[in-house]
């Protein structure tokens, strides 16, 4: 008996659309990054940030000026083809400045960010682990600090230790790792009396053991957006303490820095030199805050389909 080929026509159909809804297996991580590669404004930030860091190291090599070479003849030049972003009251180069700046947000903005993500999950975790009188104590000490009044803190710091890089460093992670703990603290607190925790600690897992490899990897979504939002943080942060004369010192430069020297010469016209460094400044801070709320989406289990 023959059959039709056109009673295959559906069959055929069917095979191809069962092909289509068939989702590969896909791990966590891989499809976070599907979904992040999807978002838009969020790999944008990521090209600006990759930018950024290639230039803080690459750009000063691109010019034959250090950023502390001085020539007063060629004090505040606007942008040229000579100095493509101008100088500034002693000649310096301003592009090498800016690039030289960036090395010093940028490593004020990751140093910054890893001291409170060490900080943060070691205290948080125990606290949240630990739980009852330990985590109350823990906790009581986190809303004392956090009660403190920043620029306060970072006052008594500079005159106790002397203005200077590390002391700003100091400064900003004094009391800056607390909401990283607060958020593995919250996190711990709901994972530690899952069913793959408590196997764990039947078959003798010790504290240090499910922390590390239990309930750490489980909060590290949570803990990367917090860790994106840390650097802006610091380097907005870096930049209004270099504002107030309470940053990194001369002849090092670094964006707060710059926009402090050139705020008092905007009136007189010259521009450039508070627009640059203002500039990359909004930048940055746009391109970690975007990103982090990408990751935010990306990481978070339950949009996962």
């Amino acid at each position: 008996m023959n059959v039709p080929d056109e009673l295959f026509v559906p069959l055929e159909k069917d095979k191809k659309y069962a092909e289509a809804i068939v989702r590969p297996k896909l791990s966590y991580w891989q499809d976070a990054w599907q979904r992040l590669t999807k978002n838009k404004l969020a790999l944008l930030g990521l090209v600006i940030i990759i930018l950024l860091a290639v230039m803080a190291l690459a750009g000063p090599l691109l010019v034959p000026y250090s950023y502390s070479d001085q020539s007063l003849l060629n004090a505040n030049q606007p942008p040229s083809e000579e100095h493509w972003f101008g100088t500034d009251e002693l000649g310096r180069d301003m592009f090498a400045r800016t690039w030289y700046g960036a090395r010093i947000s940028l490593f004020i903005g990751l140093t910054a960010a890893i001291i409170d993500f060490i900080i943060g999950i070691i205290y948080g975790g125990i606290s949240g682990y630990r739980g009852g009188r330990t985590d109350n104590v823990m906790m009581r000490i986190v809303e004392i600090l956090y009660g403190l009044p920043y620029l306060l803190v970072v006052i008594l710091l500079m005159v106790v230790m002397g203005p200077g890089l590390f002391t700003i460093i100091v400064a900003l992670t004094a009391t800056g790792w607390i909401g990283m703990a607060r958020i593995v603290r919250g996190q711990v607190l709901q994972l530690k009396n899952y069913e793959y925790v408590l196997a764990s600690r039947t078959l003798g897992g010790g504290t240090p053991w499910i922390i590390r490899k239990h309930l750490l990897p489980n909060t590290m979504g949570p803990i990367i957006v917090q860790m994106t939002l840390t650097v802006p943080s610091a380097i907005f942060a870096e930049a209004f303490l270099s504002f107030l004369g309470l940053g990194v010192q001369a002849p090092i430069a670094s964006w707060g820095v710059m926009a402090n020297d050139g705020l008092s010469t905007i009136i007189s016209g010259h521009w450039w030199r508070l627009f640059f460094p203002a500039f990359f400044i909004s930048l940055t801070m746009f391109a970690f805050n975007v990103l982090g709320d990408g990751l935010r989406d990306a990481l978070d289990p339950r949009l996962r389909r």
